[in-house]
């Protein structure tokens, strides 16, 4: 394991994405507490990857979210890649009594109730994707991530939305770039102007004609009451829900798959007692968190972490949510995949009070997915070697870019 110094030249986070992201992971957690690290256009934040270090910062009063206020010197768009991320001015980008008020105009479509209503439409969708994949015939190589896992929750976010069908070709291909962590200045600024015109459309479109979805719900509050949601806000929840939506659940489905997959033992186990399907799930959050370092967050005063470590003033954050789960000093045989294990903690989802809204949303699809898939098609297989998958180019997101398997081992 390279050996860092969490003094030293700061590190250059890679994008390569799989193992390497994890290793990587590894290598900044042994190192200290928090470690500084260098991301695109020279941004540098203080990395932290252990676990209880992690934990505290999230819930820590000294430590915001909204760089408008917090960042020094923080000037809106002049880092294109980081606008998704910083820019925007949603929930996810702001604390307190903001935080609360833009949190309250969506979270009612995302209480128990209303999440366990989705239920038999989120079973229709799958099953008329498996019947698709039912007609390709049993010895066919089928994309599970393009032709199932991708279209489960990008639908479902669209639908409850009222995206358009024509718009969202174009909506997913954008909010997918934002993702990438390996683009020019160039490709950020035209996926920034994408994405702002793209969520601009949606809104003319629901403007002209309203209907019974979110879009039209949050158009309603700013035209009725734009102290509580101004023009800018109703862009920015618009490109957080529809993104986080649609991603999250991607990559978990996934995710699960290629682990039960290469461990036959514990497909078995499941299969034979369904009630275990949330164990899978908890145990797949743990091991592929969909996130892994998600930017980004200022501290508002001096922390004092211990080891020599001191983040000061004005500093920026970059919490690694995907490394608590493998943290050593959290789990035993961290990076083993086991529904048995007793302890499946994790922050795939955040802590605190911007823990995921849409945790239990990302939940229900693969717990509705995944039994369906196996049961339909019991000899599925991978068409390739586990290692020769190819993961996304990001130290974002932890996804495949491609799930390559056969419907029907023995047909092949």
């Amino acid at each position: 394991m390279t050996s860092i110094s969490p003094d030293a030249t700061p590190v250059t986070l890679e994008s390569s994405g799989g193992v390497r992201l994890h290793e990587q992971a590894a290598e900044l957690r042994a190192a200290g507490p928090a470690v500084r690290v260098r991301m695109p256009a020279s941004v540098v934040a203080w990395s932290v990857t252990r676990g209880d270090v992690a934990k505290r910062l999230l819930a820590h009063r000294h430590v915001s979210k909204d760089a408008r206020k917090s960042w020094p010197g923080y000037q809106p768009g002049a880092i294109p890649w980081l606008y998704s991320w910083v820019d925007v001015v949603s929930m996810f980008t702001s604390d307190g009594d903001d935080h609360k008020r833009l949190r309250q105009l969506v979270s009612r479509a995302f209480t128990p109730r209303r999440i366990e209503a989705l239920r038999p439409v989120l079973t229709t969708i799958v099953t008329d994707l498996l019947d698709a994949l039912e007609t390709r015939g049993s010895s066919a190589v089928v994309d599970l991530r393009a032709d199932f896992a991708y279209r489960i929750p990008t639908q479902l976010i669209c639908d409850l939305f009222g995206v358009p069908d024509q718009q969202r070709p174009g909506m997913l291909r954008v909010i997918d770039a934002v993702l990438a962590t390996d683009t020019t200045p160039q490709e950020s600024q035209a996926i920034q102007h994408q994405l702002g015109t793209a969520m601009t459309r949606l809104i003319g479109t629901k403007r002209a004609e309203p209907g019974d979805d979110m879009t039209s719900d949050l158009l309603t509050v700013h035209q009725d009451d734009g102290d509580r949601l101004s023009e800018d806000e109703l862009i920015s929840t618009l490109i957080l829900m529809i993104g986080a939506g649609s991603e999250t659940a991607v990559a978990l489905i996934d995710a699960a798959v290629r682990e039960l997959l290469t461990h036959p033992d514990q497909l078995a186990a499941v299969v034979a007692d369904p009630a275990r399907w949330p164990d899978v799930i908890e145990e797949t959050l743990r091991l592929h968190p969909p996130i892994m370092h998600l930017p980004l967050r200022y501290a508002t005063a001096d922390i004092d972490l211990g080891d020599g470590v001191t983040i000061h003033s004005g500093d920026l954050i970059l919490i690694g949510f995907g490394a608590h789960g493998r943290d050593p000093h959290v789990h035993d045989e961290p990076a083993a995949f086991d529904i048995e294990r007793a302890d499946k903690q994790h922050l795939a989802f955040g802590h605190g009070i911007h823990y995921c809204l849409g945790a239990p949303l990302a939940k229900l699809e693969a717990e509705v997915a995944l039994p369906a898939l196996f049961a339909r098609f019991p000899r599925l297989a991978l068409a390739v070697d586990p290692a020769d998958l190819e993961p996304q180019r990001s130290f974002i997101a932890t996804d495949l870019t491609a799930l390559p398997v056969h419907l029907d081992r023995t047909a092949v």
